[in-house]
């Protein structure tokens, strides 16, 4: 377990359990987290109510050493995408792993965030609502060690934003977004950006700090048209950070952009175009067993799943587990089996799957485990998800902020 370092952080080992977290043992009511930690209970041995996520302690270690290698090989950082988990806890461990900052998507969980005390934060959105912006400036007055940075994409925008940050005593950093065709935020061409860029920079409430983009917008499926296209968008922001050098007011330039699926793509193309590149990958942490695991180019495992019991077998291929659209992703792929090849979750419904057990002999009572396709939406079912090392020990209890 990697040690809290912020008191809010630590703060959560000392409140107890109860029937608001779902999954988890009877015994454990009333319990704090550390007790259940040293007691260092088997999660199946003490009984969780399933279904119940959990999270895979060797694969979390393995993720974060294999992505803080890869980065500095590279000369790139990483701000991961704390939308995944919404987790404090977990991101305490990547910034120790070397994140430089959390990325998010709302000033909601922006605000999560900073509550517990987290130093630096990328909003990856154009921040137009005057009370979002109002906290922010208050927050960054209010703390000198504090860093955040958001888009732009709209002279609009950035009248909102100089309009609404009135009387704000520091300016606030921002990165003209190039977007794409199709695709979804940021400024569809050359002249659009380069205008949006002039109108930030001369707004007395802004400091225009780099250029951003997202290169999956339009695709999370790699093939060779994909990739081609990706590389063109990420040429066209490499030469938006040239075109704009002189407008930059530090000398520390952002070029920033990355989701989970072309990061290596992201490098070859952006590595030495600006002083700082940052990737914002967001799932490279638990990875998955569908949409990231035929994806990413990185030598990923994945560690986040979810158990439950079968419940019925009303037919001979075909059992009933207590897991449904309320336990685990769906958007992005139906769940995986684990451990039963050949046998797949044919569907869906809101507390059950339908198992095709292809021959394996499965009985009512069973615990199956089955691997996710997109963390993302995993995540926000649960508040609470025990780390399990080899032997199904609670090494950790994570807490989820959604």
């Amino acid at each position: 377990m990697n040690p809290p370092t912020h008191a809010a952080v630590a703060a959560l080992y000392e409140q107890r359990l109860d029937w608001r977290f779902k999954g988890i043992p009877v015994a454990w009511q009333d319990a704090t987290a550390a007790q259940v930690l040293a007691a260092a209970p088997q999660l199946f041995d003490a009984g969780p109510t399933g279904p119940v996520c959990v999270l895979r302690e060797p694969a979390l270690r393995h993720n974060l050493a294999t992505m803080a290698a890869w980065c500095a090989d590279r000369g790139v950082t990483v701000a991961p995408h704390g939308k995944t988990h919404m987790s404090p806890q977990l991101y305490a461990r990547q910034a120790a792993a070397g994140a430089c900052a959390v990325t998010v998507a709302t000033i909601g969980q922006a605000r999560v965030y900073r509550a517990f005390g987290v130093p630096a934060i990328v909003l990856a959105n154009e921040l137009v609502d005057a009370p979002g912006l109002s906290w922010l400036a208050a927050e960054l007055d209010a703390d000198p060690d504090f860093s955040a940075v958001c888009w732009v994409d709209s002279v609009r925008g950035v009248q909102l934003m100089t309009s609404a940050l009135t009387g704000a005593d520091r300016r606030v950093d921002v990165c003209v977004e190039v977007g794409m065709a199709g695709g979804r935020t940021g400024c569809r061409t050359p002249a659009e950006v380069d205008e949006v860029a002039r109108a930030a920079a001369a707004s007395p409430r802004l400091r225009l700090v780099g250029v951003a983009g997202y290169e999956a917008a339009r695709t999370g499926v790699r093939s060779d048209g994909a990739t081609a296209q990706v590389r063109c968008y990420l040429a066209e922001m490499r030469a938006a950070v040239t075109r704009l050098s002189a407008l930059f007011e530090t000398d520390e330039v952002i070029l920033t952009a990355g989701g989970s699926t072309y990061p290596d793509v992201v490098v070859d193309e952006l590595a030495g175009a600006a002083t700082r590149v940052i990737l914002r990958s967001g799932c490279y942490l638990t990875h998955d067993d569908g949409l990231y695991a035929a994806a990413s180019p990185l030598p990923l495992h994945p560690a986040l799943q979810v158990w439950a019991p079968v419940v019925s077998r009303p037919e001979p291929d075909l059992a009933l587990v207590t897991m449904g659209r309320r336990d685990i992703s769906f958007d992005a792929g139906l769940p995986v089996p684990l451990h039963l090849p050949g046998a797949r979750v044919t569907a869906l419904n809101d507390q059950h799957a339908y198992l095709a057990s292809a021959g394996h002999r499965v009985e009512v009572g069973d615990w199956l485990g089955f691997g996710v396709s997109h963390p993302c939406t995993t995540f926000d079912k649960w508040r609470l998800i025990p780390v399990l090392d080899d032997a199904d020990r609670v090494v950790d209890l994570v807490r989820t902020f959604f």
